[in-house]
């Protein structure tokens, strides 16, 4: 049984599912394409806008996406194929509300005060006076905020569209219907806007459709998974019985990426012990993609202070590549920005396809597998500390724990954030030397993966099957893992030319 935290997720499941069941089939057609809202739209009764119309066109804007073609118009028969493009986030046209919302508004809470400040400060004199009280002329307003820190009652609100108000970069703007418009040189992936949108207007490209297509083949594909999965399929389900229903509709096996985080902890403890030795200022992370793009484009300067070390992903695709070349790796985990991170020219040739918890839920309904229903298998059992590199603080906690048992001498001072805000002030204050710390381990989204914008639950329907699954791990330190020795002749150097 598939658990929803909102019926966007629903809806966005539905869609993806029946791309997934065209795909296996061998279906998938332009006809086929425009049929899938016949399933998902009532025919007489809207359920969430104005009409059925409406929402058949905004889910075959959505079944555009999910099949990896380009969201735009209700013309079936010209399909743009974006399976291959950098862009991930895209604006589903037709399911944005155009939020017809004025940033600037006086509220109730107006005395019509005689000073009048609000007035004295507007450079445009669109802050009027109209009968008695204050009123701002919108054609006038340039929202610059002068009249609402004027005012002593607090009486002018601010309102942002939710998509701008994440997005860390400022990659959100508004063309001139008013619809979300997405800047592509400036956005980082992170998905923020996908998971803020309410109308569900903001959504990620999908490449379910090949890998469906490759399992009803029976190719050789191999499934690795975040530690933020535990408890995204609801609280009875373990990574066991997870790994069990991916091999069950035709994965060969599932690695963990916790494992991967390990060795990565590891190879990124040594290069900041390194680092310091040589007179380094501080240290980032590289595993967060999202926050390392964000420095590369908002603080090109710190860029060399990012750990050269590759992500997890990166780590566990590279050790299934060297025990199986033919092999097809498919991460699976919360995060839209891992499918940027994918398309790197040091990490094509080693991630073939990136899958998000939404997209494999939708892929197991679609082959009728439900892992609740699954028996248990062996997991990998990587640490407790590689599997808590899914929640923020995790990864500090495990470069902390490799230091102390090997009894490395070096001063050690994180700082932990993540968060778009948080994220901003640490690199201003590192980018002007007032940093606090000598390592940031940043998180773009708040709270760490376990809040990544692509998850089927959120943290808190999660936090204890989480804690549960980590409790699960035999290995309570970072070098108990086994598989260590194994992944220790990986080259594990991220390319630094990209």
């Amino acid at each position: 049984m598939f658990i929803f935290e909102t019926q966007l997720k629903k809806v966005k499941h539905n869609v993806l599912k029946g791309v997934a069941i065209l795909a296996k089939e061998d279906r998938l057609t332009t006809e086929e394409l425009s049929k899938i809202h016949e399933t998902i739209v009532d025919e007489d009764k809207p359920q969430y806008r104005c009409c059925v119309y409406k929402e058949r066109v905004i889910v075959g804007q959505r079944a555009k996406l999910a099949a990896g073609y380009l969201p735009k118009g209700d013309d079936m028969n010209h399909l743009e194929d974006i399976k291959n493009r950098d862009q991930v986030i895209y604006v589903v046209e037709a399911a944005c509300d155009k939020c017809p919302i004025n940033k600037y508004t006086v509220t109730e809470a107006c005395r019509g005060c005689v000073a009048h400040k609000c007035m004295e400060v507007c450079p445009t004199k669109a802050m009027v006076r109209v009968n008695g009280k204050a009123f701002i002329n919108q054609e006038l307003c340039k929202e610059c905020g002068l009249c609402k820190k004027q005012c002593p009652y607090h009486a002018i609100s601010e309102v942002l569209r939710p998509c701008k108000v994440v997005c860390p970069t400022g990659a959100l703007s508004v063309a001139e219907d008013r619809r979300a418009l997405i800047k592509e040189e400036l956005c980082i992936e992170c998905g923020a806007c996908m998971k803020a949108c309410p109308f569900g207007a903001i959504s990620d490209k999908s490449l379910i459709e090949p890998v469906a297509r490759r399992l009803s083949n029976k190719e050789n594909l191999y499934a690795v998974v975040a530690p933020a999965i535990a408890g995204q399929f609801g609280p009875n389900v373990t990574l066991g019985q997870i790994k069990a229903a991916l091999i069950n509709v035709g994965f060969k096996d599932m690695y963990e990426a916790a494992c991967g985080a390990d060795i990565v902890t590891i190879n990124e403890s040594n290069e900041f012990v390194h680092r310091m030795n040589n007179g380094s200022k501080y240290m980032t992370n590289s595993c967060c993609p999202a926050f390392l793009t964000y420095i590369n484009k908002k603080f090109p300067k710190e860029s060399m202070n990012i750990s050269s070390t590759v992500s997890p992903m990166i780590a566990t695709g590279k050790y299934i590549k060297s025990i199986d070349p033919d092999a097809k790796v498919v991460f699976i985990g919360p995060c839209t920005a891992k499918k940027a991170e994918m398309r790197r020219d040091d990490v094509k040739d080693i991630i073939d396809y990136v899958l998000t918890f939404e997209e494999i839920s939708a892929l197991l309904d679609a082959f009728n597998m439900d892992p609740e229903n699954c028996e248990t298998l062996q997991a990998d059992d990587a640490s407790i500390y590689g599997r808590g590199f899914a929640a923020g603080g995790g990864l500090t906690s495990a470069i902390e724990n490799y230091i102390k048992t090997e009894s490395i001498d070096i001063q050690f001072k994180p700082i932990k954030v993540s968060g778009p805000f948080d994220i901003k002030k640490t690199m201003t204050m590192a980018s002007i030397g007032r940093l606090q710390g000598n390592f940031i381990e940043g998180m773009m989204c708040e709270g760490g993966c376990v809040g990544g914008a692509a998850t089927v639950l959120p943290p808190l329907s999660t936090r204890a099957t989480f804690a549960k699954e980590n409790a699960r791990s035999t290995h309570k330190a970072v070098i108990d893992n086994p598989k260590i020795d194994e992944y220790k002749d990986l080259d594990l150097e991220r390319d630094l030319s990209e």
